[in-house]
């Protein structure tokens, strides 16, 4: 799903109170609220849907896959999504509903 599709079902979900062209405003409102919060550090923890929070990675050797040689990869900050359990139980329900 693009970003595209996001507006267009929440805007179908609203009903006709909220044209495309507010409804997108209010989904990059919300994304760039997310982006500021993990920017600064912060968490974001939306109950029964899941919580963004930033987790710094260790410096590590890994290997240039070019020469073999090894590389020092320094230690970053990177955005993590750990859903709530709501959320899973809902995505399995919908995997096991789903014929093969």
């Amino acid at each position: 799903m693009t970003k595209a599709d996001l507006v267009e079902q929440v805007a179908e979900a609203i009903g006709p109170g909220i044209t495309k062209k507010d409804c997108a405003m209010v989904v990059d409102g919300f994304l760039n609220a997310i982006k500021k919060a993990l920017a600064t550090g912060d968490n974001i923890e939306i109950r029964g849907f899941g919580t963004f929070k930033v987790r710094r990675r260790k410096t590590r050797m890994a290997r240039n896959p070019r020469t073999g040689d090894p590389v020092k990869v320094p230690s970053r900050a990177v955005p993590v999504f750990k859903p709530s359990k709501h959320l899973r139980n809902k995505v399995a329900r919908a995997e096991a509903a789903r014929p093969e």
